[in-house]
């Protein structure tokens, strides 16, 4: 019962982070932020971050059931700081520095870890379950 109130809690936490970067996309959009530095990579991974957020705000009241969703925000996150890192070590190479570095990616390896972590088991079905047919609505 502790792990899965701990989970409920970086869930909560994880996800206003996510919902809060949509304040971010909008203001990026609303001023064309993105424009002037050339950077429209940043409103894409707003968008999708911002949408996994709410996602995992919705997984909070029972996270067994939400068990996809929570796996997706883990590696996700995970995926985001490995190319993270690659990038800054190309960066790196080539006598250039990236200003969202390390703390991000040290960010996103905590919240993707965090989220593997605390992952419910998966719930086993009952043994011998018939599959049902799909019901088709009727008329």
């Amino acid at each position: 019962m502790k792990r899965e109130r701990a989970l409920q809690v970086v869930l909560v936490l994880v996800g206003l982070l996510y919902c809060f970067w949509g304040y971010l996309l909008f203001d990026n959009l609303w001023h064309a932020k993105w424009l002037s530095g050339h950077s429209d990579v940043m409103p894409m991974f707003l968008s999708l971050n911002t949408a996994l957020g709410v996602c995992l705000l919705l997984a909070v009241k029972q996270p067994a059931r939400h068990r996809l969703m929570i796996a997706y925000g883990a590696w996700s996150s995970l995926a985001h700081a490995f190319t993270m890192t690659i990038m800054s070590a190309q960066a790196v190479a080539h006598g250039m520095h990236r200003q969202d570095s390390p703390q991000d990616i040290v960010m996103f390896v905590v919240i993707g870890g965090t989220l593997l972590a605390l992952l419910p088991a998966k719930q086993a079905s009952p043994a011998g379950a018939p599959i049902s047919e799909p019901r088709f609505a009727q008329r």
